[in-house]
């Protein structure tokens, strides 16, 4: 038996759904996760389409998803003109011939799907994503284990909250760095210094004795009365 080539690496990707419709086929628990998480993102709307609706023991958990204001809920099959002005597609119906029939119809459209029956047959799969914010880090398997992936999700968040400290406070600096007008070069060299910086590991600490000092020293005089601001109620 030949070995089986391995699959070309995924292409990793955070994506903005500002203004981008989505359509999700199939409203079982996978499609409503599906579409939970396309909501937390802020899409321009959302059609979600499925003949039979909701299964009676999550219809709660669905009724809720629907009200919001950016869904549009049909009671049918998937039509290709469904696609139209689609971004991007979730096929998530508990069919694996109806998954592949929409995934197709995608391929054909040059939209983005994901196939909940069969990844290889959509073009991306969804990774498994931990969060703290603004820290966002995405994980996946390659296919390989869904259940590996869910659990080191809960690892990163761990690693990631602290972490987030130290984001919130360099995108807090960072506008009003590039508003004194420096060079790139110097703007690029402060960057740098407070990333490689103990920082991180005094706020970790809640130690803001600490970093008002080295802010001091590190930042352009300009800014020494934002120093408070800047470290004030971080998470």
């Amino acid at each position: 038996m030949r070995a089986q080539l391995p699959l070309a690496p995924l292409y990793p990707i955070f994506i903005s759904l500002s203004g981008i419709r989505c359509l999700v086929v199939g409203l079982g628990q996978v499609g409503q996760r599906k579409l939970s998480g396309l909501l937390a993102c802020n899409p321009a709307s959302v059609l979600v389409l499925d003949p039979a609706g909701p299964a009676t023991e999550s219809a709660p958990e669905a009724a809720e998803l629907l009200r919001d204001p950016r869904v549009h809920f049909e009671r049918r099959a998937c039509e290709t003109a469904d696609l139209n002005g689609c971004g991007l597609v979730f096929a998530a119906t508990g069919s694996a011939a109806e998954n592949s029939r929409i995934a197709a119809l995608c391929a054909v459209a040059g939209i983005l799907c994901n196939s909940a029956s069969n990844p290889d047959e959509g073009c991306f799969q969804v990774p498994a994503v931990a969060r703290s914010t603004p820290l966002a880090a995405a994980l996946s398997t390659g296919g390989a284990s869904p259940a590996l992936a869910r659990r080191w999700k809960g690892e990163l968040e761990r690693w990631l909250e602290p972490r987030s400290r130290m984001a919130t406070l360099m995108g807090r600096l960072r506008p009003l760095v590039l508003a004194l007008g420096h060079d790139t070069g110097q703007n690029t060299g402060l960057f740098r210094k407070l990333a490689e910086s103990p920082l991180q590991q005094w706020l970790e600490e809640h130690d803001h004795e600490n970093c008002t000092r080295y802010l001091q020293a590190a930042l352009p005089p300009a800014l020494h009365a934002n120093i408070a601001e800047l470290l004030h109620d971080l998470p």
